[in-house]
């Protein structure tokens, strides 16, 4: 492996320095997923040379792609691993949850590793969340990381603390929950049937608005949010934009998945809504601003299957999201109808090499030491 990144590392400025951009490679950090190289260049150097030259990087190292951009006053080049290793949901809360009690906090979920190979958490309750906004094509991963987040708020929430709503019109990828005791209804599969839902929802709402309580949280998941918008029309965009508006005060949040973030599509919805956006794997530069709300993010050389991007308060981090099954999911329905701990279900995921994944919660670091 240090063979490996001391070869990217000097071909990095090989490359660079070809086109007249001198730099240095002064360290990186090793995820699951892909190699971050802190690149030093001379005071003058603007980042859009570097990021200009992003295919004739990649083409240097032999990748599919790499990802340009400045963090923390340093360039960073960042490239997949030829050997990536998949995050599976289930390890990373038990590592979690052996570091003790509140590790976790309340409504949180566990998104999974961050660009520097530590664990991710979400609070929904934060003034600064309040709902969540996934986005990407198909193949993205962000079905599977809306099956994550509900899987990791229900591992760390007792029903009483945590209710859920899901509406999941494809019929696959979240229909596995059905059955989990924290539904306040049964998983809705059809887009026409959501709206009895939304009018619950918003009617409970107004109830605890009423009575100044926000208490137990309730959060509803919904994919294919474009489509549900369409079908539905008017009225379910009226009722969604009023939860969105006034839901986090009475303790309702929203994660919604969508292909189609454009403003046209949904209205008013995503821009103003969602303080927080996942942004997973994109077509092309102006999808990747119309996701996230930012030029320049980079989101059209993500990776997909579960390589996003999480922007808030104009800033961007990019994770790698952890994955669960649905048969991990449906053994977690079993044990909360049982009454048991989540947290005693055995990890079963693994990477084919059986490999549960465990050692990949730690953070993973390795700043590059020059060979010459």
């Amino acid at each position: 492996m240090q063979q490996v990144l001391h070869f990217q590392a000097e071909r990095i400025e090989q490359v660079l320095a070809c086109h007249k951009v001198p730099s240095r490679v002064t360290g990186g950090t090793v995820t699951p997923r892909l190699v971050r190289f802190h690149v030093a260049t001379p005071f003058g150097v603007r980042v859009k040379q570097v990021a200009g030259l992003a295919e004739e990087i990649a083409h240097g190292l032999g990748a599919r792609s790499c990802r340009v951009y400045r963090d923390e006053g340093r360039v960073q080049v960042e490239v997949p691993r030829r050997d990536a290793q998949v995050v599976h949901l289930m390890p990373l809360c038990q590592r979690l949850a052996s570091q003790g009690p509140g590790t976790v906090p309340p409504i949180t979920a566990v998104l999974g590793l961050d660009q520097e190979g530590a664990p991710l958490l979400l609070r929904l309750p934060s003034p600064n969340v309040a709902h969540v906004l996934i986005a990407g094509t198909t193949g993205s991963g962000k079905t599977a990381l809306a099956r994550t987040i509900v899987a990791s708020l229900a591992l760390h929430n007792s029903q009483r603390n945590l209710q859920l709503a899901i509406v999941d019109p494809k019929g696959r990828g979240l229909s596995c929950f059905e059955g989990l005791p924290h539904l306040v209804a049964p998983v809705v599969t059809r887009a026409d049937e959501a709206l009895p839902l939304l009018q619950r929802l918003v009617a409970e709402m107004e109830r605890r608005d009423a009575e100044a309580r926000c208490d137990p949280r309730l959060v509803l998941v919904l994919d294919e949010l474009a489509d549900l918008v369409q079908v539905g029309g008017r009225e379910v965009e009226q009722l969604l934009t009023r939860l969105t508006q006034r839901g986090r005060e009475a303790g309702l949040h929203l994660v919604a998945c969508t292909q189609k973030p454009a403003a046209v599509v949904i209205g008013s919805l995503v821009k103003s809504n969602f303080p927080v956006r996942l942004v997973g794997s994109v077509a092309s530069p102006e999808d990747a601003k119309v996701a996230s709300g930012l030029a320049r993010t980079g989101a059209e050389r993500l990776l997909g299957q579960g390589d996003f991007l999480l922007v808030a308060k104009g800033q961007v981090m990019r994770l790698q999201a952890a994955y669960v099954d649905e048969g991990e999911v449906r053994q977690l329905v079993e044990r909360c109808q049982a009454g048991a701990a989540p947290l005693l279900l055995a990890a079963t995921g693994t990477d084919g090499r059986g490999n549960n994944g465990a050692g990949l919660a730690t953070r993973l670091r390795s700043r590059l030491q020059r060979v010459k």
